[in-house]
């Protein structure tokens, strides 16, 4: 039953806060534009529901010749590749504001685990174990708000488990608080796998 109403919210939410926040994404998107060469979004293949594919949008970062399917954070010198507003992007967790979209067209919710990419076979699997991949993939979740980018694989997928069996409207709202203060602090956001503190 809360799967619909879920998604009902979700849709209102994201309709909701691309009307507020369109200001500032326009205004993003000129500075990107003006500040490196290279088109404003960065779209990527992402695991979806049911490990359905779909394509992700963010706010560019990078430049055009980074590595398109490896996780920043395993990226040896991922500073040569981030653009003059992008560490900014990054580190407010900005560059997500593009999902909205995603969430908008149905293949994303507000809350969920995090979308794996589509070669991320081991996070993928774990999922598996705990039901993760039935859900739609989040802007946040609860391994997001509980170690982000530090989490090693079978903790991130124990977290997302967590999630599963504990998903509703109350633990939602938990997670979409933790997120806000989370961001505000910049908690778990590791760049290039020399920072990385485990993965599995």
């Amino acid at each position: 039953m809360y799967n619909h109403v879920k998604r009902i919210l979700d849709f209102a939410l994201s309709a909701l806060a691309m009307a507020v926040l369109s200001p500032l994404m326009l205004a993003l998107a000129v500075i990107i534009k003006v500040t490196s060469p290279g088109p404003v979004f960065f779209r990527q293949k992402r695991v979806g529901r049911n490990k359905t594919h779909f394509m992700i949008y963010k706010f560019r970062t990078m430049r055009t010749d980074a590595p398109k399917d490896m996780p920043t954070h395993l990226l040896q010198n991922p500073e040569a590749f981030i653009t003059p507003i992008g560490r900014f992007l990054r580190r407010s967790s900005l560059d997500e504001l593009p999902q909205l979209i995603n969430i908008f067209k149905g293949e994303m919710a507000v809350v969920g685990p995090r979308p794996a990419l589509w070669n991320q076979y081991d996070l993928i699997a774990e999922r598996d174990k705990y039901g993760a991949n039935a859900l739609r993939p989040g802007l946040t979740g609860w391994a997001q708000i509980n170690g982000r980018d530090e989490l090693p694989i079978d903790v991130k997928a124990r977290l997302d488990g967590e999630y599963v069996r504990r998903m509703g409207l109350l633990f939602d709202l938990r997670c979409i608080v933790g997120t806000v203060f989370s961001v505000a602090r910049a908690e778990g956001v590791v760049e290039g796998a020399q920072n990385r503190k485990g993965d599995s």
